[in-house]
């Protein structure tokens, strides 16, 4: 069983930046033939997609982030990071990370909720104005 843990959330101004990291645990397949991704959840509003990467290195992004969010994906150490610059109050949320088994990976569906198996128990992450 895959287990995500994400690390990194915290409090952060307006125009600021913060790194999240997410470890990956239980892997049986090699870790790059995973898609992974992010999503955030403010309080009352659904889950949303925000970055996802199919294999090592082909990335997309939800258009609220393009330009200020970055992913990376370290196979050697089973990580996922999300590099977040230009802070916005509206990037709060929690962050979660997620993945899914490439052989189950459909590109589409990879920054919506239903395109991930597995998923972490999320970090915080509040930008204050």
């Amino acid at each position: 069983q895959v287990q995500l843990v994400e690390s990194g959330g915290g409090s952060v101004q307006a125009g600021g930046s913060l790194r999240l990291s997410c470890a990956a645990s239980g892997v049986t397949d090699k870790y790059s033939a995973y898609c992974m991704g992010w999503f955030r959840q403010a309080p009352g509003k659904e889950r949303e997609g925000v970055a996802a990467i199919v294999g090592d290195s082909s990335t997309m992004y939800a258009n609220s982030v393009k330009g200020r969010f970055a992913l990376a994906k370290d196979t050697t150490k089973n990580s996922l990071s999300l590099q977040m610059n230009n802070l916005k109050p509206e990037d709060s949320g929690t962050y979660y990370c997620a993945a899914v088994p490439a052989r189950q990976c459909k590109a589409a569906r990879l920054l919506l909720p239903a395109g991930h198996s597995y998923w972490g128990q999320g970090t915080q992450v509040t930008v204050s104005s």
